[in-house]
């Protein structure tokens, strides 16, 4: 069985590493910044550790740089104050910045992907209906997760909570932001699947049929 083909890691890293940089320079608050670009820290020393010994698939990759790459604007910006969505604010004459959406949106598309691509390797559904099922609900789970630790931070650190958490008086955000997360999955899940399938049956890995 060949493995699944390497994105260019140098590029990829480049990019990450660029990024991050940027990131880091003269952000709204230093607390705030590692707090939401730590999650991308942490995946990119779990892909590092596992290149080798489970790499993924291009796709997957790419959606994981994507998504280090919101989550470090983010963290430069703070989720309630990027400027290309105050202006978006502006134009349509939104009652918020609503970057975080976007970022609790990508929150279930990538996870999404990740799972897909472990469960689908891993043959643990004989029935792919109960795989995305599977899939969505830990993309809710992960959601809720991040919630909590959303929760904690602000409980921990008053000074640093609304910055974090981003919810700009709305009452409902976290309610919306697992939403968000829920849709994300079921969105990449349908529109994603079978450019997927076809980088895995590539590499020797078939994914299952039926509902």
């Amino acid at each position: 069985m060949n493995k699944p083909a390497k994105v260019n890691q140098g590029i990829w890293i480049g990019i990450f590493i660029a990024v991050l940089l940027w990131s880091g320079i003269g952000p709204k608050d230093y607390p705030t910044w590692f707090l939401e670009v730590f999650p991308a820290l942490l995946g990119g020393a779990v892909l590092w550790y596992t290149r080798d010994m489970f790499p993924l698939t291009r796709l997957v990759y790419v959606l994981i740089l994507i998504h280090c790459i919101i989550l470090m604007v983010g963290g430069h910006y703070t989720y309630a104050e990027v400027p290309l969505f105050d202006w978006l604010k502006d134009a349509f004459n939104l009652d918020r910045n609503n970057y975080d959406k976007v970022g609790h949106f990508v929150q279930g598309f990538v996870p999404a992907m990740v799972a897909r691509e472990i469960v689908v390797r891993h043959r643990v559904f004989n029935y792919a209906g109960w795989r995305d099922f599977f899939i969505v609900c830990f993309c809710l789970g992960f959601s809720a997760f991040y919630e909590m630790i959303e929760w904690i931070v602000a409980l921990a650190s008053e000074e640093a909570a609304d910055a974090f958490l981003g919810t700009q008086g709305y009452v409902w955000d976290t309610q919306s932001d697992m939403a968000y997360a829920m849709v994300g999955a079921i969105v990449a899940l349908a529109f994603l699947g079978r450019m997927h399938d076809r980088q895995l049956q590539a590499n020797g890995f078939v994914a299952v049929e039926g509902a």
